[in-house]
């Protein structure tokens, strides 16, 4: 698929799309619940529940580093057969700085690669390209790792997001965004109605995350702040 096509895509279903939802859990199966745990612990993962029910039904719950979404994992509550999960996606900021953390933390990570005409395989090595993407490019650069059972990963550099994906959470995008949220915020206020400023910056800068364009982001913010006003008893 063409970077073009994504793009269309990408807007065709931002358009399309009505209600917000959000991808929660991923399900991991596992053989070894304690051994799972101890692997994703050894990552830095963050343990949220670990539930047990006599000997036979467990489930734990752990979030990567920085990631809206969470893994599941146990015994007893999903019939798939360990190791089955193949090729789910971590992004990452830095591929090369990605790797050697996990590599420090004795985890066997492939070197970094990249794919024979953009073919995106998830499963074996077949496509495989040693190397970063020679046109250094966000979202064609990757690493791979597995857990004890098999289950695969896919480590996938993202530099600068496509359009209607929203933006990267590091330090120097946050930055822009809040120079173009105090600009457009600007430009607004002069004939807006009495609010606060946060009531404006919250909506716009949660738009734009969620891949809205800066005038459609402007819009919903404004929005936002009569909203606010309607909420306000007279």
């Amino acid at each position: 698929m063409s970077t073009q096509a994504i793009h269309e895509v990408a807007t065709r279903t931002r358009t399309a799309a009505t209600t917000d939802l959000k991808l929660e859990v991923v399900v991991i199966p596992v053989s070894d619940v304690d051994r799972a745990r101890r692997f994703y612990e050894s990552l830095g993962w963050r343990l949220d529940a670990d539930f047990a029910s006599g000997d036979d039904w467990r489930l734990v719950q752990m979030t990567p580093p920085g990631s809206p979404c969470s893994v599941m994992f146990g015994k007893g509550f999903t019939p798939a057969a360990p190791g089955s999960v193949q090729g789910t996606f971590l992004v990452v900021d830095d591929l090369e700085a990605a790797r050697a953390t996990l590599v420090g933390q004795g985890v066997d990570v492939s070197e970094v690669f990249h794919f024979d005409g953009n073919l995106l395989r998830v499963a074996g090595t077949k496509g495989r390209v040693p190397g970063p993407d020679p046109d250094g490019r966000s979202y064609f650069s990757f690493a791979s790792f597995s857990d004890p059972d098999g289950n695969s990963w896919l480590l996938q550099e993202v530099k600068t997001r496509l359009p209607g994906r929203g933006l990267s959470s590091d330090v120097a995008t946050l930055t822009e965004l809040l120079r173009e949220t105090e600009e457009r915020h600007g430009g607004y206020e002069p004939t807006a109605p009495k609010h606060h400023w946060s009531e404006w910056y919250a909506a716009y800068i949660v738009a734009r995350e969620r891949g809205r364009t800066p005038d459609d982001a402007a819009t919903e913010a404004a929005l936002n702040v009569e909203r606010s006003r309607d909420r306000v008893p007279g």
